[in-house]
């Protein structure tokens, strides 16, 4: 199977120096991607700016913005059998960033933010679509009932929800997978790497099922 994953945080310019930006390491993307290759499936990894060793034998394009990202993800979904939506993108960027430093004042500064182009939605509302689509969410509170929400609003197949407060800057996770049919799995906290092959094995699972219900 081909796979497309998205890791990592995305940064928006306020200035030439500064932006806006959130905790994601891109930990749990990137050992997705190992798994999948470990598992022998070929893989594109759209990464953010990230810390982390990126996976050899990956095909990586790097996005900085939510913009960038964006355009790369609709630019190879097509192709994929699984599209992963791993990377936690920035949900909000200025509206016009600075052409030049901001100088520091003795005013408040006031940011005017707009949102983001949403990536997930994006792909659920695509016509004809042929990919598993699975997101991600990470929530501070109701984390499952957010979690469905948003499987269901965005139109993705599978939702992989876990406690932000947990992940972010951790190598372990604990996730909650929910499934379009109702449907819920859980795998208890562990290695980032240890969870990430749990999970291509139940991706690949549900993109078979999805293929012999077509035929």
């Amino acid at each position: 199977m081909k796979f497309l994953i998205t890791a990592g945080p995305t940064r928006e310019p306020i200035d030439p120096v500064r932006y806006v930006s959130n905790r994601s390491s891109g930990k749990m993307g990137c050992a997705i991607a190992q798994a999948a290759l470990d598992a022998r499936h070929e893989v594109v990894l759209i990464s953010g700016p990230v810390d982390v060793d990126l996976p050899r034998g990956a095909r990586l394009v790097n996005a900085n913005t939510a913009d960038e990202m964006f355009d790369a993800v609709h630019a190879n979904a097509r192709d994929c059998d699984v599209c992963v939506m791993c990377a936690a993108v920035t949900d909000y960027k200025p509206e016009k960033p600075a052409a030049q430093k901001l100088k520091k004042g003795t005013e408040a500064l006031l940011l005017k933010l707009v949102p983001t182009r949403d990536i997930l939605r994006s792909l659920g509302s695509m016509q004809d679509r042929q990919f598993l689509l699975v997101g991600f969410a990470a929530e501070t509170e109701n984390i499952e009932k957010n979690a469905l929400t948003k499987l269901r609003g965005k139109n993705c197949d599978i939702i992989v929800a876990n406690d932000a407060n947990l992940a972010m800057d951790s190598d372990e996770n604990e996730v909650t997978i929910l499934f379009r049919d109702g449907e819920t799995q859980k795998i208890s906290r562990a290695a980032k790497k240890i969870v990430a092959r749990q999970l291509i094995k139940i991706f690949a699972n549900a993109r078979e099922k999805c293929l012999t219900k077509k035929t």
